[in-house]
């Protein structure tokens, strides 16, 4: 089944809302694309330094390469440090695994080449 990148953003915003406020955390917004043309991250605080907007990059790059991004903008916007920074970094990772497999169904993805057997 193919979701469309939209769509995997939302929900793996979602997850990650969730887990980052079990853990205590602030809960950034999500966006993408950024304001910013050519990065693949912004971040921007709130006024009042409580929270902010984590901006990512969806298109010509690696699904997993969004969502490590939106991790680290969680940690950033609370100003984590060595070691819980790597504490929360773990345990967030371990929660969006889910959205790190890539897998596509198109035809080109697919082995054309025949089967070989191989006997000794």
């Amino acid at each position: 089944m193919f979701f469309s990148a939209t769509a995997q953003f939302a929900s793996a915003a979602r997850v990650l809302s969730q887990r980052a406020a079990e853990l205590d955390l602030v809960v950034p917004g999500f966006r993408s694309p950024p304001r910013i043309v050519g990065v693949n991250r912004t971040i921007r605080r709130s006024r009042d330094s409580e929270g902010g907007v984590v901006a990512v990059r969806l298109t010509d790059r690696p699904f997993t390469a969004a969502v490590g991004d939106m991790i680290e903008g969680v940690l950033v916007i609370n100003r984590l440090e060595p070691p819980l920074a790597d504490q929360m970094r773990t345990l967030l990772w371990r929660t969006m695994l889910q959205f790190t497999v890539e897998v596509t169904n198109s035809p080109r993805s697919r082995r054309t080449e025949p089967a070989t057997t191989r006997v000794a």
